[in-house]
């Protein structure tokens, strides 16, 4: 049966705008009838794999997302004074098994290398690449189809074995998510705000023109956010097997959670925050989000408070109509001064 690992977070962000859609505007959603700000799992754990933490935590063990993989090997095999029309053959051979490659543009030549898709590849992948590359390169003749099988189940890639992969040519090399992240949403009702804003030149003497340089517009927003991330343990370790990485990718994806925001628009706002707020819990029943105790959006003075108050109380009944939801719980309560980040870390980890 598998074990989970849930998180369920309250981070509490000033005026800011982490998230946007295409117009600019914070991202927002409906929930209880009542709009409020969104920041999109996407959003999260592109912030939470590309962060120093991340980095720290499991380095040699990332890979790399990216649809230019034909480029880079490319460029490579011009460097060991291949001729550009046979590197670019041979770069398409190796990059094809990856994806399928973009259709020729007269107005770009290098067009026909890139991916159509963003393709996700473990270190281990990456190093055999160019490993191929050399080989080709220094015997000046192109890969055999037996050279080319780059792809590999055994990943030992973090993010991948975390976030997953699809490789719609090769469905076998795919590798589902071990980890789940929800959007992030306001446990209150929201108003997104206009900041109208004004550049002055410093140049200008006022003689002639008292105008401003820049006139602009900023769309903004602040609240106290619920984020839900459920780790299948199980699976992880399927994914990875290297017990000693699955629980280094447990501790970076909780450490990432609980300390690091997204990087929109933080020139601006310099919206950078905490979770105020961690419930972490383990055991083989099935998952499940708190978000219902926000339903009815949160009101008044005391924000983040009441909806720690509202969170444990739905968890607490939820034990008694379901039996036990959880095995274990750990919390950890900025407001109070309450637990500590490393035990929750050895917590969910042990």
């Amino acid at each position: 049966m598998s074990q989970f690992i849930q998180l369920h977070l309250l981070t509490s962000y000033g005026p800011s705008n982490l998230n946007r859609d295409d117009l600019g505007r914070p991202k927002t959603a409906i929930m209880g009838g009542v709009e409020r700000l969104r920041i999109s799992s996407q959003s999260l754990k592109r912030a939470w794999r590309t962060s120093d933490i991340f980095e720290e935590e499991l380095k040699g063990n990332i890979g790399k997302r990216t649809k230019l993989l034909g480029i880079s090997i490319y460029e490579y095999l011009c460097d060991k004074s291949i001729k550009k029309k046979q590197a670019k053959e041979w770069a398409q051979a190796i990059v094809s098994q990856f994806g399928k490659l973009k259709t020729a543009d007269k107005n770009n030549p290098l067009n026909d290398l890139e991916i159509e898709q963003l393709v996700h590849i473990s270190p281990d992948e990456e190093k055999k690449i160019y490993q191929l590359a050399d080989l080709i390169a220094g015997r000046n003749k192109g890969p055999g189809e037996e050279e080319l099988q780059l792809l590999r189940k055994d990943i030992q890639a973090a993010d991948i074995a975390l976030f997953g992969r699809m490789l719609a040519s090769h469905p076998a090399y795919n590798v589902e998510a071990a980890a789940q992240v929800s959007h992030a949403l306001t446990v209150h009702g929201v108003s997104v705000e206009d900041d109208y804003f004004t550049a002055v030149d410093d140049l200008n003497t006022r003689e002639v023109d008292m105008g401003s340089a820049h006139i602009g517009e900023l769309c903004f927003g602040a609240g106290v956010f619920y984020t839900y991330v459920c780790i299948n343990k199980t699976l992880l370790d399927e994914n990875l097997n290297n017990d000693s990485l699955s629980k280094s990718s447990i501790k970076a994806l909780a450490l990432c959670a609980a300390q690091i925001a997204p990087s929109g628009k933080q020139n601006s706002f310099a919206s950078r925050s905490r979770a105020s707020y961690v419930l972490a819990e383990t055991g083989p029943q099935q998952p499940r989000q708190l978000s219902a105790a926000f339903l009815n959006p949160v009101a008044g003075n005391d924000i983040i408070n009441t909806a720690i108050k509202r969170m444990e109380t739905l968890c607490e009944n939820m034990d008694r109509v379901y039996g036990a939801c959880a095995d274990r719980r750990y919390s950890i309560n900025v407001e109070k001064g309450s637990g500590s980040l490393d035990k929750l870390i050895k917590f969910i980890t042990e």
